[in-house]
This record gives structure tokens, C-alpha cells and sequence, in this order.
């Protein structure tokens, strides 16, 4: 099997697909995340996520294309790249261990690890009790353990397939928390979810999965400096809305029975909308703010139009 050790790239897939057979699996995947960078896949369930993160693990052999981790194609070599690579699977089963203590230890014998300082962090962090008893851990207890054991040796590569689902509002946090800590250390990170806010808090690019196809990859920067702003205005009188409807601003939504607009218009026409205003009673004003979500949204729907 061809080996791409020279490639300096974490994580390459070429061509990767997984037929399951009757339109399921993943198809003629493509992508490159590069060292430090944290990448998001966004999609439904079954979209797959799962089976993109499984076959970067080696755990999924490939119907055609490759998987490579450091340079090494992922299932020739998936002993050998599991003792890099961190990872949150979104269905945690536990091996025939009697407490989160037991198996924590047995994860820092497999790796060679002596100093569990930065486990035992963790633990206060995320306030676990490793001495439960694995088989009887809630949901949440079962996420924290598995994200202590995926960072317990530092590793370069961290693969968390929805790593956040079933946690509460909190323990959300300090998980998303301690992600972008590792994001900060220069950690090379694919985390999955079905979350948009969590995948624009914290990634640098993000992919759309739609039934086993990349729609779409964005770059956040080019969501978060976007050339236009959209801006939702209330007017108290029903002459007023209709007076500044014939000005020259683009209305993307025209709500007659509110008297209210949503404009769109360039960054540097801002200062103009707010002098046009002063001419007019306005009751309400505000930046409609654009989205993760937004930005997905359209894609799938120009893709619904063009499918028509």
C-alpha cells in the first residue's frame, strides 16, 4: 500500500468512499487538514460523519480512495496511528474494566505513560469521579472519561465524532473549553456535530454533509468577514416603511404586516443606511448576524434549485 510518510499534512483523503450499497456510505471524499488546523463536518444523522472519522481511525477498510494519517495510509496502518491520534467515538463502549480509574490506568500502560499529571486536570476540570463504576457511568460520565483517555498522552491528532451530544448545557461548555485549549497548543483536530454554534466557535474551515457527499467546505473567516450586512428595521408608520421601501437599499425580506424590511447592503454603505434613518421614525433596529447555519442553508437550497 503507498506510503506518503514525506507528506507533512496530518490528515489527506483521497478519493475516500465507503459503499454500503443502496445510496448509503460516503462518496468520492476529498480534503486536507493541515497541522494545527481544526476542521468541522456538519451534517444530518447518517450523513456520514461517523464513517469518515471510523476510516481516518483504520477501523473502516475503503471501497476505493485513501485515508492517510501522517503520510501512512490509515487502515495498512491503523495500530501504528491510534498511538497518535485522540479520539472520542459518539458511541462509547467501554472494555470489561470495574471503574474509570481501572481503565485510565490501562490506557497509560498501552501508551507507555508515567506522568498523569495532565489527566488528573482534566478530571478536576470536567469534575469526574474516575472511581464510578464503568458499566453503571451516565451518558455524560461516560464523554468525560473517553475525553480524559483521548488527551492523556498528548497526542497531535484529535478526532472527536460528536463529542458534546447528550451533555448538558454546562458540561457543554467545559468540553468546548478544553477542545479550543487544544486547538490554541497547535492540535491538529476533525470534530463531527450536528451543532452549528460549536463548529463557529471553534473551527477553521467546516464541511457540509449531505447523504454521503461534501457539499460544501467554508473557510469561518470568510463567514465571520463577510462583504455584506444584513439589517432588519421596524418603522412606527406605515408611510415611513413605504417611503424608504423606494430608496435605493436591496430588501431581502419585506414584511408588510410588521411595516419591516431586511436590507442587504456593502460594509462601507453602513454609515449611509444610518444617516437615510434619521429621516424616519424608526421602532426597531438591528444586525441580522450571519450564520454557519445561514450560509448551509442557501447552499442546500441552490442544490434542491438546481435539482429541480
Amino acid at each position: 500500500m503507498e506510503d506518503k510518510s514525506t507528506n507533512v499534512d496530518p490528515i489527506v483523503i483521497e478519493h475516500l468512499t465507503k459503499d454500503y450499497g443502496e445510496g448509503r456510505g460516503i462518496f468520492d471524499f476529498n480534503f486536507t487538514i493541515k497541522k494545527g488546523e481544526m476542521m468541522g463536518f456538519v451534517g444530518t444523522n447518517g450523513s456520514g460523519k461517523t464513517t469518515t472519522i471510523r476510516s481516518i481511525m483504520g477501523f473502516i477498510k475503503p471501497t476505493s480512495g485513501h485515508a492517510y494519517v501522517n503520510g501512512k495510509e490509515a487502515y495498512e496502518h491503523a495500530s501504528e496511528n491510534t498511538k497518535h491520534i485522540g479520539y472520542v467515538p459518539g458511541e462509547i463502549g467501554f472494555p470489561d474494566l470495574k471503574t474509570g480509574t481501572n481503565f485510565l490506568k490501562s490506557q497509560a500502560e498501552f501508551l507507555g505513560l508515567k506522568d498523569m499529571s495532565y489527566a488528573n486536570e482534566l478530571i478536576k476540570k470536567l469534575q469526574l469521579d474516575p472511581r464510578a463504576n464503568l458499566k453503571r457511568m451516565s451518558k455524560g460520565m461516560k464523554q468525560k472519561t473517553a475525553l480524559v483517555s483521548s488527551l492523556i498522552n498528548n497526542p497531535d491528532i484529535l478526532l472527536f465524532d460528536e463529542p458534546t451530544t447528550g451533555l448538558d448545557p454546562l458540561m457543554r461548555l467545559a468540553f468546548m473549553d478544553i477542545i479550543k485549549e487544544e486547538h490554541k497548543k497547535g492540535k491538529t483536530i476533525l470534530m463531527s456535530s450536528h451543532m452549528f454554534n460549536e463548529m463557529e466557535d471553534t473551527c477553521d474551515r467546516v464541511a457540509l454533509i449531505n447523504n454521503g457527499h461534501i457539499i460544501d467546505i467554508v473557510d469561518m473567516k470568510d463567514i465571520r468577514n463577510r462583504p455584506v450586512k444584513d439589517f432588519k428595521i421596524e418603522f412606527n408608520k406605515k408611510e415611513d416603511y413605504e417611503k424608504f421601501k423606494k430608496l435605493d437599499y436591496k430588501i431581502i425580506r419585506d414584511q408588510v404586516e410588521y411595516n419591516q424590511v431586511t436590507v442587504e447592503l456593502k460594509k462601507e454603505d453602513t454609515s449611509k443606511l444610518f444617516n437615510d434613518l434619521k429621516n424616519y421614525d424608526v421602532k426597531f433596529f438591528s444586525e441580522v448576524k450571519y450564520t454557519l447555519e445561514k450560509y448551509f442553508k442557501e447552499i442546500l437550497l441552490k442544490k434542491e434549485n438546481k435539482n429541480v
